[in-house]
Formats: C-alpha cells, sequence, structure tokens
C-alpha cells in the first residue's frame, strides 16, 4: 500500500469553497503561468554561506525519495519505472552511482521508511518501527490508534480523538532512551544552511491537528483556523517548511516565522526558526504569483484553492517546481517526496507493469525531470557544487493476475490485468478457527502486522497469556533486531525491554500457507484495486534504489544493468544521510556512502565494511539465522514447559550483545577514518574482523540446530 492517505477523523474534513474561507491564504487566482527559470540569489537565505563536504566544495544538497518506484522490472517484457524516466537514470549515471541492493527498513511502509533514511537509523531509536499507523496502550490496557505521520515534535497523534490528543503525550518521535529523537535538519542549520522540506516525512506539518497547535501555539490564528472543516488546512499549513539557519534573512523577513522548538536536541537547540506552510512561504518563493508547476500551471489542491496540493498529488511536475523555487530562492538544502506512478492520480486505483494510464504518468515524471535538470543548470546548480541523492521506500511486489495480451510491453503495447489487489486476513478470526486460540488481541494490519496482546503493557520476563498466540502457530515468525539491547516497544508501553521479549509482544508476522480453501475462507479477502503487495522481512524483497551524485559521491560503477539487480556492497543500513555524510572530514578521507568505509585507505584485511554488514544487516548472515532458532523455539514445547524457548533466547541474547559491541568498535573506527582521518589500527582490524566471523558462525550453528 503507498496511497499516502491520512486516517479518516473529524479534523481531517478541509474541504474548502470559493468565500467560504474568504481571507485564508493569498488572493491569487489559479490559471496558467509562465514557467521560467531564476538564478541563485546568493546570499538571501542564510547569514552565512552554506559551504558544506569535502573544502566546502558542497553548495546544495538535493535529495529526492520516491514512493515505490523501481529499477528492477516487474514484468520482464515492460521497462521498469526508472527504465522509463531516461533523464533521471542518465542524470544519475554519468559520474554518479546507482545502486540497486539497498535495503528499506523491516517493516517497510513509507513513514518509517522516510523517516529511517532521514535519520540513518531504525525504528527503535527514532520511534517510527510500524507505519502508517500504529496503536498504543490506553492505561487500562487496550489499545488506541494512532498516526506515524506527524510533525517531529508531535506527541502521540490519536486518530481516534477530535484535538488529536490519547492518553499518551510523549513524543510521536523518541529515541530508546525516551527523548525525542535528533532531528535531521539541526546539523545542516548549525553550519549555517536553510533546510526545506517537500512533502518529506514528519519535517513538516502533517496533520491539522495536533500539529499546527503544537507548531503555531494552542490559542493561535492559525490553531483555530485549522480547527474549522471548512478551512483548507492542508492546503495552507501543511507539506512544505523551512528551517533556517540562525541569522536567516529568509526567516526574519517572512511575516509569519515561528521558534523551531527541539527541546531534547543534543547540544541544544536554541534561537533558530522555522516557517510553515504554503500560506507563509509561496509569496517569498515567488514573489511575482502563485508558485507554478513545471508545465507552467498554478499549484493547486482539488478545490482549486493555490497552495500545498496534498501528499498524493506529488508528482515530480509539481514536487519539483517547488524544490526549485526553494533552490532558486536562497534554501540550498531540500528535501522532496514523490508519490508512486503506479497509482492512478486522479482515482487513486493501483495498476499492473504496462497499463496504458501507468505508463501515461511514467512519461510524464520523465518530462518534469528533464525540466527539472535543464532550471537547475540554468541556476547554476550542477554536480561540480551539489550533492544530488534520490531513494525510494518499499519496494512492493505486484500481485495480480497474467497481463493481457501476452507479450505485451506498456510501451506500444499496453497491458491490461482481470485482477488486481492483495490478500488480507483476519487473524484473529483465523487463529479462532483452525487453531482455537482466543487470546484477547488486537492487530496493526500489514504484511508484518505489529500484535498488542490486551491488557499487557509490562515486559519483565515471560508474560501469562502470550504463550498460546505464537507458540501454537507455527507460521508466526519473529523479527530480528539488537537482541539483548535496551529497546522502546510501541507507544504506550516504553520501557527498557529485551528484543527477545519484545518479539512477542510487538512484532509477530503471519506468514500464511496458500491453500486451496483459503480463497473461501471468511477471514480472508481480496482488497481491489491495490497493485502492490508488501514484503517485509523476506531477503529477496528489500532491495530499493539510491542513486548519489556530486561531489564526494563514488565515481560510476558499470556493473549494474537497467531493470536489472547488482550486488555491489551496499550497506542495508542504507547510505549515510547527507547530513551525516558532509560533516567535515580529514583531507583525502573521502567517504564511500555505499559501502561504509573511507574510499581511499589502503585495502588491509577487514578494512572493507562486509564484516560490518554481516553482523548489522537485518536479512545478513547473522540475523536470518537467529530468526529462524527464535521462530523454533517460539513454537517448540507447551504453555507448561518454556525450556528450549528460554534457552534459545538466552543465547540469541548473548550473541546480540557480542554483536552490538562489536558493531559499535567497527563504526566507530569507519567514521573515524572517514570524518577525522584517523587511522585504524590493522590489529584491531584483523580482531574485529575475527569476532564478527565467529558471531556469524555462531548464529548459524544456531539455526542449524532449530
Amino acid at each position: 500500500m503507498t496511497w499516502r492517505s491520512r486516517f479518516s477523523r473529524p479534523r481531517l474534513l478541509m474541504v474548502a469553497l470559493g468565500a467560504t474561507v474568504a481571507g485564508a491564504g493569498t488572493a491569487w487566482a489559479a490559471g496558467p503561468v509562465p514557467a521560467g527559470a531564476s538564478p541563485v540569489r546568493a546570499g538571501v537565505g542564510s547569514a552565512r554561506a552554506c559551504a558544506l563536504g569535502p573544502a566546502g566544495r558542497v553548495k546544495h544538497v538535493i535529495y529526492i525519495q520516491f514512493d515505490n518506484t523501481h529499477f528492477s522490472r516487474t514484468n520482464p517484457n515492460v521497462p521498469s519505472d526508472i527504465e522509463q524516466m531516461p533523464a533521471l537514470l542518465h542524470f544519475m549515471e554519468s559520474n554518479g552511482t546507482v545502486l540497486t541492493d539497498d535495503h528499506t527498513p523491516l517493516i517497510a511502509h513509507t513513514a518509517d521508511d522516510l523517516v529511517t533514511s532521514l535519520t540513518g537509523v531504525y525504528g527503535n531509536d527514532q520511534g517510527i518501527p510500524e507505519a502508517n499507523t500504529y496503536l498504543y496502550y490506553r492505561p487500562n490496557g487496550t489499545t488506541d490508534t494512532a498516526g506515524s505521520f506527524g510533525y517531529w515534535t508531535d506527541p502521540v497523534d490519536s486518530y481516534t480523538t477530535a484535538n488529536g490528543l490519547g492518553t499518551d503525550h510523549t513524543p510521536n518521535l523518541i529515541d530508546a532512551a525516551g527523548r525525542m529523537a535528533p532531528a535531521p535538519w539541526v546539523p545542516y542549520t548549525r553550519a549555517g544552511c536553510n533546510v526545506g522540506d517537500v512533502a518529506m516525512a514528519n519535517t513538516e506539518l502533517e496533520n491539522s491537528v495536533p500539529d499546527v497547535p503544537d507548531v503555531f501555539g494552542k490559542n493561535s490564528v492559525e490553531a483555530k483556523d485549522a480547527a474549522n472543516p471548512n478551512f483548507p488546512t492542508e492546503t495552507e499549513f501543511e507539506g512544505l517548511s523551512v528551517h533556517c539557519a540562525k541569522g536567516s534573512t529568509f526567516c526574519a523577513s517572512n511575516p509569519r516565522p515561528v521558534a523551531d522548538r527541539l527541546p531534547d536536541e543534543p547540544g541544544g537547540y536554541h534561537g533558530y526558526q522555522a516557517v510553515f506552510g504554503a500560506k507563509f512561504l509561496d509569496h517569498e518563493l515567488h514573489p511575482s504569483g502563485p508558485l507554478t508547476n513545471l508545465d507552467g500551471k498554478a499549484i493547486t489542491d482539488s478545490s482549486g484553492h493555490v497552495g500545498f496540493p496534498g501528499y498524493d498529488a506529488m508528482q515530480p511536475v509539481n514536487a519539483l517546481a517547488f524544490t526549485l523555487d526553494m533552490q532558486e530562492r536562497g534554501i540550498p538544502v531540500t528535501y522532496t517526496y514523490l508519490t508512486d506512478a503506479h497509482d492512478n492520480a486522479v482515482t487513486g486505483n493501483g495498476m499492473g507493469p504496462g497499463e496504458k494510464v501507468y505508463e501515461q504518468q511514467l512519461a510524464s515524471y520523465n518530462q518534469a525531470f528533464a525540466k527539472f535538470f535543464v532550471r537547475l543548470a540554468a541556476a547554476g546548480i550542477n554536480k561540480s557544487n551539489t550533492l544530488f541523492v534520490f531513494g525510494e521506500d518499499e519496494n512492493d511486489h505486484f500481485v495480480g493476475s497474467a497481463p493481457q495480451p501476452a507479450g505485451c510491453n506498456g510501451v506500444t503495447t499496453p497491458c491490461s490485468y482481470t485482477q488486481l489487489g492483495e490478500v488480507g486476513a483476519n487473524l484473529q478470526g483465523l487463529l479462532a478457527k483452525e487453531k482455537g486460540i482466543t487470546t484477547p488481541f488486537t492487530v496493526n494490519s500489514d504484511s508484518a502486522p505489529y500484535v498488542y496482546l490486551q491488557g499487557h503493557r509490562a515486559c519483565s520476563g515471560r508474560i501469562e497469556g502470550i504463550r498460546p498466540l505464537p507458540g501454537r502457530q507455527r507460521a508466526a515468525d519473529q523479527i530480528p533486531g539488537r537482541s539483548g539491547r535496551a529497546e522502546r516497544a510501541p507507544h504506550g508501553h516504553r520501557r527498557p525491554c529485551p528484543h527477545a521479549h519484545a518479539h512477542l509482544v510487538r512484532q509477530p508476522r503471519l506468514l500464511a500457507e496458500r491453500r486451496r480453501h483459503d480463497v473461501l475462507d471468511p477471514a480472508l479477502r481480496v482488497v481491489p484495486d491495490r497493485r502492490l503487495e508488501p514484503r517485509r522481512h523476506l531477503t529477496g524483497h528489500q532491495p530499493v534504489l539510491d542513486g548519489l551524485r556530486g561531489p564526494g559521491s563514488p565515481p560510476p560503477r558499470p556493473e549494474h544493468r537497467v531493470g536489472e539487480r547488482d550486488r555491489h556492497e551496499a550497506d542495508p543500513h542504507g547510505p549515510a544521510p547527507p547530513a551525516r555524510r558532509l560533516r567535515p572530514r580529514g583531507p583525502g578521507a573521502d567517504r564511500d556512502p555505499a559501502a561504509g568505509r573511507p574510499a581511499g585507505l589502503p585495502a588491509q584485511p577487514g578494512i572493507r565494511a562486509a564484516a560490518y554488514t554481516a553482523v548489522e544487516s537485518p536479512v545478513g548472515p547473522f540475523c536470518v539465522p537467529t530468526l529462524a532458532a527464535s521462530t523454533a523455539g517460539l513454537a517448540s514445547g507447551s504453555a507448561g514447559n518454556d525450556s528450549r524457548y528460554l534457552s534459545t533466547e538466552r543465547r540469541i541474547a548473548a550473541l546480540g550483545s557480542e554483536r552490538d559491541q562489536v558493531g559499535a568498535r567497527m563504526i566507530s573506527l569507519l567514521e573515524g577514518a572517514a570524518f577525522h582521518n584517523t587511522a585504524i589500527p590493522p590489529g584491531q582490524v584483523l580482531s574485529l574482523v575475527r569476532r564478527a566471523n565467529d558471531l556469524v558462525s555462531a548464529a548459524r550453528r544456531l539455526g542449524d540446530s532449530s
């Protein structure tokens, strides 16, 4: 599922009709407006020049992340999404690096994928381990639904209350220690660079409440507007933001800057400002009139109001226009979200590869990128002074019938499908009917659903009532994490909790066996109009695309072929976030962000990041065997005999503790070399690689014995 819509609730009714919202936003009229390139206004945005990376060569950062847009072919006869955007593919390939074997988080959905990419850490360290919604516990042990999309400083965003506030008021984005997670724009603003966000998750306002009152103040005019169901809150306040450096003239000259509050930011964060929403950004970004898209038309919502058109309208023709306006108006760092091409932009229905409208939308994407790069070049923004990062999330797989006619390629012969959809399961119904398991629990639906047992907020030792759920259902497997490490469980029961126990509360996943009678089972249903089925844990289902270009990026690698998956050393944690990659570093120690190692270091044993990847990757040779062992342990024994399970979990915890020590030391050495030109002692390298190999061997023995 990739349609980035918000959960239905009263406060999200943002329908605005004509004079009903008189005075809201600008008075610009919608209509065709000529487009044109503008030279970058040097020095307009920040008090000092933005200079990043090696020798300050990076003056701009352009980060673009697709929603489910694929490098590999789904149908071997139909060119892939990226193949059908040659303007983008050629740009990435020319003096850049294209990686097609990066990995998503374990549960890959839009919100957690985007936040993981922004921060460089998984959900247990930034608070969004599941998406696009999650459940949290009320004080009475029942669960409530909350949204993963919410501004960075939001508390838990309840989707069942009118004001967005439930019983848990801790931050939505929270680290393992219970503090608000560090914000991704801070390294840039501290370095003197303004940061613009175009629909990128949780760095701009995402909802009317609690976002608007949280940022503007609960008694502000904006909060009162957002409470009005006839006010176009999304159009006026959501989707766009600029976080300013200290002394920035961009914020100083804006009519409505607000304090950029980050109360838990390491090292403190005071005296910074930000601007949110098209209502307060449009005129400053485009003083001559309404913001226009790359086709020269005013950007409007579905009701014709000028402003942010909505997250599902973030096709490149719109989103890249916002990006250009920011880059040309003194905002040198931009993060941009692009909606997927496989959902019909008008109806929202899913489409199969090669369908006529799908092909038309991909052609539009390509045309928009071609215009985008021409405008950038005209503004002097190019590979000599700009770091470009392109990526995508989720990597869902197509689910549908065979294409018709046989051999269709979409380009010259459109394809059609008699069936498109995904299989949905009523987990409670299946377990009750087939296994007689009636333990009360709720499920946050996904391909890897989180299971919440009613009344069980604590996590100390074995929890009575859990065993009947996973212990009798072999298909309920567990997602491996940093075993033995204190981690944050879902909202409402946050506390240091060994992952061995958190497995049982948080993350069992049903691997449904396809049986003939399943299609008739009332507990299963086919959900129409969704072409992609999310696949989360299995090793072949997580690779995604990353493209890097600009100063400090690795040279082109010719090994990949379009539409096929290559197998470079892509760190499954993903390339380091640009803010981290552009930190000051020692002379000649350019970091290879794809392999996670300093590019210029000698080829000593273990300098390459393969050993680090082996023990840290969630789909690597260390984690996968521990997953098998944990699953076998859960299925063993009985309600009165947990000896094998407990023994297995103790062994996994011990391996996880050792892995954490080895991984922490490895990354410390690699980053010291990359950013501070610190030599890596060969003796330590050999010792760490030996320990990593021993850990992999031990994990494999444990998995083989299960």
